[in-house]
């Protein structure tokens, strides 16, 4: 077996797969881009979360916000629940690991804030829970999802936003959800900040 052909085809289908995601995506991402933007110019605060490669997405995105994107600008009010293990580990270890979300954001979030919700499948028991958590607390949700939007998809509320990504494939999916966190920050960064060169 040639793994030559084999990495060309991973680079061919994340190529096609983006070019798909840009022909479906764009008015969803830009959506949310301005949900996030009201959340902030309200001095609210974006949670997210997710599990395994989603959680790393939900810290990248956080830090993004926290530090900087692409140009000098004051750090942004963001948190991740997904990097506190002793926070994590007491929920799990004392209630149920689908909590491990939930819990903080009742703790955490307040109306006007917005949850980044992250699941390839749709279907991570603990990241429903987090959306139904921040639901109640009058949250709006930003669920970046793919496949058939899964259990999440029926969650969603009129106020709510899916980025849904064309794919059954897991790591394309995430490829294409590290883009929608890209174009998220950026927007943020171009309509608060204006859109001079970085």
């Amino acid at each position: 077996m040639d793994l030559r052909n084999q990495i060309s085809g991973h680079f061919k289908e994340s190529i096609e797969t983006k070019q798909l995601a840009a022909g479906e995506l764009i008015e969803a991402i830009h959506h949310a881009g301005g949900e996030l933007v009201r959340c902030l110019l309200n001095n609210g605060k974006i949670l997210s979360c997710g599990n395994g490669g989603s959680a790393g997405d939900s810290q990248h995105f956080s830090a993004e916000l926290l530090n900087r994107f692409e140009k000098e600008r004051p750090g942004l009010p963001a948190v991740a629940l997904t990097t506190d293990s002793s926070t994590l580990t007491a929920i799990a270890n004392d209630y149920d690991y689908k909590e491990i979300f939930s819990k903080q954001v009742t703790a955490l979030g307040q109306a006007g804030d917005v949850l980044l919700a992250i699941s390839t499948s749709g279907n991570s028991g603990n990241v429903m829970e987090a959306i139904k958590a921040g639901q109640e607390r009058e949250m709006s949700i930003v669920a970046l999802t793919g496949k058939d939007g899964g259990s999440m998809a029926s969650l969603m509320t009129d106020r709510d936003i899916e980025i849904r990504v064309p794919s059954d494939r897991t790591a394309r999916i995430q490829e294409v959800h590290l883009v929608i966190i890209h174009c998220l920050c950026d927007f943020i960064d171009t309509q608060l900040f204006g859109g001079d060169d970085v």
